[in-house]
């Protein structure tokens, strides 16, 4: 019973609305305005630097904190399951009709506390590819599907590999949008825009 319930209490912390609490604080309606998606990234473009930068620590607790509860009472396993479980939440929150974020943040969480090591490594593949491609979506795609393939590299065990695995599966899915518009060069850079707009660029020659 211990089990079932830090993973059911991992995916109720993972609807927690974070993006929509902190851009309702800043006179914005993340749903309404830019993408439309409520995540740290969109946040960002609407309502600045400081904003989107206090949905993605928060963002980053909600899978954190069910994993390390997950570590602490069954270990490794149950740090996973309650990780992804919070994931989930954030992804697909039930009360608002299962339209959630991206999930990115959230597995930045889970995997700093189940592998801290690969999260390092991804962060800076985000980074880099963000330097280069001045979008947020590649970037968050190459982190999560880096993911397992650093965990399997790393000689980690089978499960984490899959864990991992599931949870990129999931980032690749949420991002089914954002992937169609990098296909007509039209997804959206990564900068805050003018209050209420969102930020596309016309296809290249």
């Amino acid at each position: 019973m211990v089990p079932a319930l830090v993973v059911a209490c991992g995916f109720l912390i993972g609807t927690f609305p974070t993006a929509r609490l902190v851009a309702r604080r800043s006179g914005r309606d993340v749903t309404a305005e830019g993408s439309g998606n409520p995540g740290a990234t969109n946040v960002y473009r609407i309502a600045g630097p400081g904003p989107g930068l206090v949905v993605f620590a928060g963002d980053v607790v909600k899978g954190a904190l069910p994993a390390a509860a997950g570590l602490l009472v069954g270990g490794h396993r149950l740090a996973l399951a309650a990780g992804a479980a919070a994931v989930v939440g954030h992804c697909f929150p039930p009360q608002r009709r299962l339209r959630g974020g991206r999930g990115v943040a959230t597995s930045v969480g889970l995997v700093a506390v189940v592998d801290p090591p690969v999260v390092a490594i991804t962060a800076v593949l985000w980074f880099l590819v963000v330097r280069l491609s001045r979008r947020a979506s590649p970037a968050s795609l190459a982190s999560a599907l880096a993911a397992p393939v650093l965990a399997a590299a790393l000689g980690r065990d089978a499960t984490e590999v899959a864990g991992f695995a599931l949870v990129a599966a999931l980032v690749l899915v949420r991002h089914a949008s954002n992937l169609g518009r990098l296909a007509r060069g039209r997804e959206g850079l990564l900068g805050p825009g003018r209050p209420g707009t969102w930020f596309e660029i016309e296809p290249g020659p």
